[in-house]
């Protein structure tokens, strides 16, 4: 469809998961390749396959379950409604810009005020392992493309949104100081957001590390730009699943890549959920 229906899509989509679900979030999750198993947290939750939904985009990726799980995990102050996705959809898989953000304007517009966003990621840094978990403090988007591209529509943002601060500075603190308190290793750095669905090269990853990336991947910058461009702050999180193109001498798959997530996510869905249990988050 049109760029200038999409207010229209986003509406049919939420009213549809509202007549499933009247449970407002406070805070939207993204889960990435292999990263899905948060959602066995969530408690007392309905589970709505994307295929189910109207006008939702939905994931073939392996590693992406498609399904929209709402319900609650432990709060500051009781029980916080939490709303995830479980599996995102990429541009490579041929979807545009738009419909690659609109999972993310769903869970906007479902109420969160917070969204979580989670990927698996190479390591441009060289200090970045497998299994390290790094949050975002900036993106890159070489993907060129933008989910805000074509007519505004003023009911979900301005024209053009300031990106200065893409991550919110105060809750990445906050989420910095859990890590320390929880002897989880927890690194900063830049996440470079390419179009895929190929590798890198050992060329495009030197050129990355020189622009002053410390990740690379083919999601979530969409979904950042989208929820920033509706006022919502973003906390996100990558977890290093394999050394990037020419830093070590094992070939890249897509099955590590997921094997790697399911094996270390783990510490992530701890760290998430201490985060959530702790901030007072507002109504």
């Amino acid at each position: 469809m049109a760029r200038a229906d999409l207010y229209a899509r986003l509406s049919y989509a939420l009213a549809w998961i509202r007549g499933r679900t009247d449970a407002p979030p406070r805070v939207g999750i993204v889960l990435g390749s292999g990263l899905g198993g948060f959602a066995d947290h969530i408690e007392e939750k309905v589970v709505i396959p994307y295929e189910q939904i109207p006008e939702f985009p939905v994931s073939r990726v392996p590693g992406h379950a498609g399904r929209l799980v709402v319900g609650e995990v432990p709060g500051a102050s009781g029980k916080l409604t939490v709303a995830a996705l479980q599996g995102r959809v990429h541009g490579y898989e041929g979807w545009s810009p738009q419909d690659v953000a609109f999972g993310a304007r769903v869970l906007c517009l479902l109420g969160a005020r917070l969204l979580v966003v989670t990927n698996a990621s190479g390591g441009v840094n060289p200090d970045f392992a497998p299994g390290q978990l790094v949050r975002l403090v900036d993106h890159m988007n070489l993907a060129g493309s933008n989910p805000l591209t074509g007519p505004n529509d003023e009911r979900l943002g301005p024209r053009f949104p300031d990106m200065t601060h893409p991550y919110d500075r105060e809750l990445g603190a906050r989420l910095d100081a859990l890590a320390l308190r929880m002897g989880i290793p927890l690194a900063r750095g830049v996440y470079a957001c390419v179009r895929g669905p190929s590798y890198e090269t050992p060329a495009e990853i030197r050129m990355l590390s020189i622009l002053g990336a410390d990740l690379v991947g083919m999601s979530t910058v969409p979904e950042v730009i989208a929820a920033r461009h509706m006022g919502v702050p973003v906390v996100g999180v990558s977890l290093v699943t394999n050394r990037a193109a020419g830093l070590s001498g094992a070939p890249l798959s897509h099955e590590e890549v997921a094997r790697v997530a399911a094996r270390e996510g783990e510490r992530l869905t701890a760290l998430l959920l201490a985060l959530l249990a702790e901030v007072p988050w507002p109504g």
